[in-house]
């Protein structure tokens, strides 16, 4: 069975961003979905960094004690 390009029942993906690539082409709504997405990746990996950052200082203070 041949996949199809235009399938309607594929599934949606989301807009993606690579580190670099060229900008100029982009719409002024494109640019702003990648400003978002960007700044929800953001905002997760502070989550994530937060979280190392307690775990690190509880066990820096167990073995301290």
């Amino acid at each position: 069975m041949a996949l199809i390009d235009d399938d309607p029942l594929a599934p949606v993906r989301k807009p993606s961003h690579e580190i670099g690539q060229p900008l100029e082409a982009l719409s002024v709504d494109e640019l702003d979905e990648r400003i978002a997405l960007l700044r929800a990746e953001i905002a997760r990996l502070e989550q994530i960094r937060a979280a190392k950052q307690a775990s690190r200082a509880a066990a820096d203070s167990f073995f301290r004690t």
